[in-house]
This record gives C-alpha cells, structure tokens and sequence, in this order.
C-alpha cells in the first residue's frame, strides 16, 4: 500500500515536471521553434483548437515561422489567435496560402521579462510538486493503523527524497533556460 502511494505521488510529480519544462518551451528566445506555437488556441467554428492540430509549422530561418493551414478557411483565425498571444511579440502575415511569422530581435529588457516569466513558471511547478505531496502525505497518515508508525515515517522521509529530486530537476530546467534567455 505505502509502496503504491509512492509509486503514484512520482508518477505525478514527473508528469508536473514534464509540464513545467513544456512551459518553458513555450518561452521564447531569440530564434523561433515550433515549441512557441504549441500552447496557441485557435478559434475554429467556435472550439478552441492548438495551432498544430490546425495547420503545418515549418522554421525556414533563424526568426521566422511559416504556418501552413490545412484548411485554407481558418486562416484568418490562426493569423488573430497568433496576434493575440501575449509574450510573443509577433506580427503575422498572411499572403493567402501561408502565414508568416517573423519574431522581432528580443532586447536586454524583454529578455529579462521572459526570466521573470520562466521563474514564476517554475514557481507553479514547485507549488503543484508540494501538493502532490502534501495528498500523498495525507494518504500515507491514513495507513498509519494498518502498518505502523514506523513505516509511514520511513515513507514520509523517502516521500521527501522524491519530491526534492523533482523540484532539483525543475530548478536545473529553470537554469538552462535562463542562461538561453540570456545569451546573445
């Protein structure tokens, strides 16, 4: 029973991490990747739907993104959904077939925007990894009169081990993805 309680609390940790990495992909440096283009919602006939369900992401150059819809009729609603996504600072064009993306070069400034958003990303991250413990902690104090003491103690401490492996690997994602933030 202890040993499923763990299981599932690190289960649910790594996929907490996983989404907090998928975040950070989300952040944009000074080239432009697919990755800035997955967490888009498009409008299509009233359903929000992601952008790569939409239409074909291609990154002919360093700053510029060629999206390709696969149905000619939404292009209009890619093109707005990409206008209004905020923090990516991007302007659409549209010449018909194709929307092209083009980034603006990112300033000093707008770098350190982008670090104080990854932070608070990786805040969330560790808030949802502390929950998640916090629920396996509770289940583990529930088992207390079927196995003891002793070994729910024991649990709690390997709990810990866990949860500060996680919350190392977000902080370790948080500084690789600063230091691309900041490079030139």
């Amino acid at each position: 029973m202890i040993a499923d309680v763990l299981a599932g609390a690190t289960e649910r940790m790594k996929k907490a991490v996983d989404n907090t990495k998928e975040d950070f992909s989300s952040i944009r440096t000074g080239r432009a990747n697919p990755g800035l283009f997955q967490k888009i919602l498009v409008d299509y006939y009233g359903t929000p739907t992601p952008l790569s369900q939409l239409a074909g992401l291609q990154n002919p150059e360093a700053r510029t993104m060629l999206i390709t819809p696969y149905d000619k009729g939404a292009l209009r609603d890619i093109e707005q959904a990409i206008r209004d996504t905020p923090n990516l600072g991007a302007n659409p064009s549209n010449d018909g077939n194709v929307i092209r993306v083009t980034l603006p070069e990112l300033t000093e400034e707008r770098r350190k925007e982008y670090v104080k958003i990854v932070r608070t990303k990786a805040e969330d991250g560790k808030v949802s990894l502390r929950n998640i413990r916090r629920k396996a902690k509770d289940e583990l104090d529930a088992l207390k009169s079927e196995v003891g003491d002793d070994e729910v103690s024991r649990a709690e401490k390997e709990l810990e081990q866990i949860t500060k492996s996680h919350v190392d690997g977000i902080d370790d994602a948080l500084k690789r993805k600063e230091v691309e933030l900041l490079e030139i």
